[in-house]
C-alpha cells in the first residue's frame, strides 16, 4: 500500500523523505511554497538528488506537490492569472527533477464570471504552461463546490480536460472529503461513484487520492477535513476506498488535521486494514 501525508517543505527535500520514513510513509505531499503565497526557496539540486536516491532505496511511490491555495487560474483579474501561470511554470520546472512526480492544484474560483468562463480560463492557463517535454503529471483536484469553485463535479473536470491541448499531461486527484461534501455518496454508493467517474472522466485519469474524513454531512459543500474515523465518512467507508480494486494501487495522501504522531497512527491504521 502506498500511503503518506502532507509534510512541511521548509525542512528540505531529503529531510521530508527521512520524516516520511520515520512515520511509516512511503509517499508524501508538500506545498511547493507558502500555501498562502510568496516566493519559493531557491532550488537545491543536490538536496533534490539526495531525496531521489532515498526514495529509490526505500521503494517510495510518487511524491505529490500541491500548488499554493492563493493561485486562481480563472480569476477575473489578468494580473492574478499571470501570477498563477508564473508560479505553476516555476513549480513544474522544479518537480521535473523528481521521476514520476505529480503536481496537484485546485482548478480555481470563477468569482461571478460563471462556470463556463471559469473553465475557459483554466484551459487557457494549462495550455500556456504545459509543454511536450514535461515529465510531471498535473492533477486537477475534485472540489467540494463551495462558493464559485470550478470542479464541483466530474463533468466540470472533464470539460477542462477535453479542451487541454496536451491532455496526456493531465490527470485527476480525488479528495474523499471534497467528493463527499460535493454530494457523491462514497459511504453507501462507492461503486456507483467510481462508475460515474469512469463514465465521465475515465479511471485511467485518476492518479492520486487525498484520503480525508469530513466534518460535515453529505452534500454540505463545506470542505472541512476531519481525522480518519471521526467524521461523517467514517473509518469503514475509507477502508473500503483504500481496498477498492479500482483504487488500491493508487497512492493515498492524508490531509487530515494532524501533527506527525497523528499521521503515523493513521498510516499504521490504514495499512493494518489494507488487503
Amino acid at each position: 500500500m502506498l500511503i503518506g501525508c502532507h509534510l512541511s517543505s521548509s525542512q528540505g527535500f531529503l529531510a521530508m523523505g527521512t520524516t516520511a520514513l520515520s512515520i511509516g510513509a512511503n509517499v508524501f505531499q508538500f506545498f511547493t511554497r507558502n500555501p498562502r503565497g510568496g516566493a519559493a526557496k531557491p532550488f537545491d539540486a543536490r538536496d533534490a538528488a539526495a531525496l531521489v536516491d532515498l526514495m529509490r532505496e526505500n521503494g517510495f511511490g510518487p511524491i505529490l506537490a500541491h500548488a499554493p491555495y492563493t493561485l486562481n487560474p480563472c480569476a477575473a483579474d489578468e494580473g492574478l492569472r499571470q501570477y498563477a501561470r508564473d508560479v505553476m511554470a516555476d513549480d513544474l520546472w522544479r518537480m521535473d527533477h523528481f521521476p514520476g512526480a505529480m503536481y496537484n492544484f485546485h482548478p480555481g474560483s470563477h468569482v461571478k464570471q460563471g462556470t463556463e468562463r471559469g473553465i475557459e480560463l483554466i484551459v487557457e492557463h494549462l495550455n500556456a504552461i504545459l509543454r511536450p517535454d514535461l515529465k510531471t503529471v498535473v492533477l486537477l483536484e475534485t472540489m467540494a463546490g463551495k462558493g464559485s469553485e470550478v470542479g464541483r463535479n466530474f463533468e466540470e473536470l472533464r470539460a477542462i480536460i477535453d479542451r487541454v491541448e496536451l491532455s496526456d499531461k493531465v490527470g485527476v486527484c480525488l479528495d474523499t472529503c471534497h467528493v463527499h461534501d460535493g454530494g457523491y455518496d462514497i459511504v453507501n454508493r462507492l461503486d456507483w461513484v467510481l462508475e460515474q467517474f469512469d463514465k465521465v472522466i475515465g479511471l485511467d485519469r485518476l492518479r492520486a487520492i487525498h484520503l480525508n474524513d469530513s466534518k460535515n454531512p453529505l452534500a454540505s459543500h463545506k470542505d472541512r477535513h476531519e481525522v480518519i474515523g471521526a467524521g461523517f465518512i467514517g473509518l469503514e467507508a475509507l477502508v473500503r476506498v483504500v481496498n477498492h480494486p479500482a483504487l488500491k494501487a493508487l497512492p493515498f495522501y492524508l490531509e487530515t488535521p494532524n501533527e506527525l504522531p497523528g499521521y503515523a497512527a493513521e498510516i499504521a491504521l490504514m495499512k493494518s486494514r489494507s488487503v
